[in-house]
């Protein structure tokens, strides 16, 4: 839905506040009611199989309730609580089912990410794992490029969702597959995974929030992802306000950024599994994202190629920084708990992820950045000046590169070794 904002607003009426209550929704579960956290915990006692099965079928729900409420049209749309309450009906409804659909992306996130450190460790592990980020971008490149021409095909903004689904059931059935593989690599392993549900603990969550490491790790992660991802949700709709790019084509110059990263994540994680260098990585990475947003909050950079130079480094930045992060936590957590501190670090990340989005449309429908209205496609479309929200996410980056200093001081002081190689000669 992402690509589609200016147009929930022209057919259904959505304002930017309703948008950014809508896409805020992916957190709600994960964040108020520990789902992500339960997931860990799953993860580490029932193995990747099973939470992966369940994931995947958790989004298959999610998804299926989301593309109802959008395609359906509602009587008394306004839900009102007393006299100080009111909220649009269909937004609650698919944000409820965005929110279902973000505890089975999670959930898979983290057992993939498991998966991968149980196959690779002590090989090309950042490697893998930037091999597993890239696929997973080809889904982001696909929703912000093809998912406005679809809704303009069947001028309905509902009908991309109809394709998630066909992919979701692909998904699900890719993961079947890789279930009868790990079973195989579990027969042959000494370590099975029925020992790591044996050793595992409730009370090793504790052991893993002393961590200073792991907090710096988390700390930079939902900095660093809210000032990429809840952009992105804004992004196309940047491109047809300050850029006056056509909203049917406007999820393609965002749509650069997972390009980008498709290439170079890999690259990037290869790098770091042959020369180390892992925490220099994350502030390097971190240095870009700031230039990026700040360059995007200047008024009179308008011209369109000036947006997809940006969206390029941009994208170079999205690739360094995951490429060093996600790797680097197993050298700072053992593998027992690894599924527990990742989902910890996603229940972190998800705050942002949830919140970000609701305070840009918050900001975007301020006085400050709401200056009009325009016709587009022969529709009557709000005009905003984004200057505001790119400040802010500028401000995220500022905050993330603190902590990525933190982190290589604390490395060099516990010796964690994420300047050092991943591959065990």
């Amino acid at each position: 839905m992402a690509p589609l904002k200016t147009m929930l607003e022209q057919e259904l009426n959505w304002t930017s506040s309703e948008y950014g209550l809508f896409t805020s929704g992916y957190g709600w579960l994960n964040v108020f009611v520990f789902m992500l956290i339960i997931s860990g915990i799953i993860l580490d006692k029932m193995g990747v199989r099973f939470t992966g099965i369940s994931a995947t079928l958790v989004m298959l729900i999610g998804t299926s309730i989301k593309y109802w409420a959008i395609s359906t049209t509602f009587e008394n749309n306004i839900i009102t609580i007393g006299n100080w309450f009111s909220i649009n009906k269909q937004v609650l409804l698919a944000g409820t089912g965005y929110a279902i659909f973000g505890v089975g992306v999670e959930a898979i996130g983290i057992t993939a990410t498991k998966a991968i450190v149980k196959w690779f460790k002590g090989k090309e592990v950042a490697l893998a794992l930037g091999l597993n980020v890239a696929t997973a971008r080809i889904g982001t490149l696909l929703a912000m490029s093809v998912s406005p021409l679809i809704a303009a095909h069947y001028q309905n903004p509902s009908s991309p969702l109809l394709y998630c689904i066909a992919m979701l059931i692909i998904g699900l059935l890719s993961f079947l597959v890789f279930c009868i593989m790990d079973k195989k690599l579990e027969k042959e392993d000494e370590e099975t995974e029925e020992s790591s549900k044996e050793e595992f603990k409730l009370s090793d969550i504790l052991g893993i929030v002393k961590l200073k490491g792991f907090w710096y790790i988390a700390a930079l992660c939902v900095l660093f992802y809210s000032a990429v991802f809840p952009f992105l949700k804004y992004a196309s709709d940047l491109m047809v306000q300050k850029f006056s790019v056509n909203p049917e084509l406007a999820g393609i110059i965002p749509s650069l950024l997972p390009l980008g990263t498709l290439f170079l994540t890999p690259f990037f994680g290869n790098l770091y599994d042959r020369k180390g260098k892992g925490a220099s990585i994350m502030i390097i990475g971190s240095l870009m994202l700031i230039g990026v947003h700040l360059l995007f909050s200047i008024p009179f950079l308008n011209y369109w190629l000036i947006a997809v130079v940006l969206m390029i480094i941009l994208g170079i930045a999205f690739s360094l920084v995951p490429s060093a992060m996600w790797p680097s936590v197993p050298k700072i957590i053992d593998e027992r708990r690894l599924g527990t501190a990742y989902s910890l670090i996603f229940w972190i990340q998800n705050w942002g992820l949830m919140g970000v989005p609701l305070l840009i449309g918050r900001i975007l429908d301020s006085r400050f950045c709401l200056i009009g209205e325009t016709m587009i496609n022969g529709k009557l479309t709000p005009i905003y000046n984004y200057t505001l929200p790119m400040l802010v996410f500028a401000g995220f980056g500022i905050l993330g590169l603190l902590f990525a200093f933190l982190l290589k001081k604390e490395d060099k002081k516990k010796g964690y070794g994420l300047e050092l190689p991943n591959i065990e000669k």
